[in-house]
């Protein structure tokens, strides 16, 4: 959403507001499988309709590899055990 306001006769300054689009996550993220917030469910809708999915070490991305050709992120596993899963 973007908005006008005039600052002084003649100038105008844009304003945006809203949710900004999630950047998408290319860095040393992609050498890993990640635990998935919303698990199997949340990859398969991902997978579908092309929405991104969010890590629990917050990478953003639309998975479209083997999870199982990587080993697990570290991040992801500390915060999967310090929860307790």
């Amino acid at each position: 959403m973007v908005g006008m306001t005039e600052t002084a006769p003649g100038t105008t300054t844009t304003t945006q507001t809203g949710t900004p689009a999630p950047q998408l996550d290319d860095g040393d993220h992609d050498r890993f499988a990640h635990y998935v917030i919303g698990g199997n469910e949340a990859i398969l809708h991902s997978m579908v309709t092309g929405e991104p999915v969010t890590a629990l070490c917050g990478k953003v991305w639309v998975p479209s590899r083997d999870p199982e050709r990587f080993p697990v992120c570290p991040e992801c596993k500390e915060l999967k055990e310090a929860m307790g899963w």
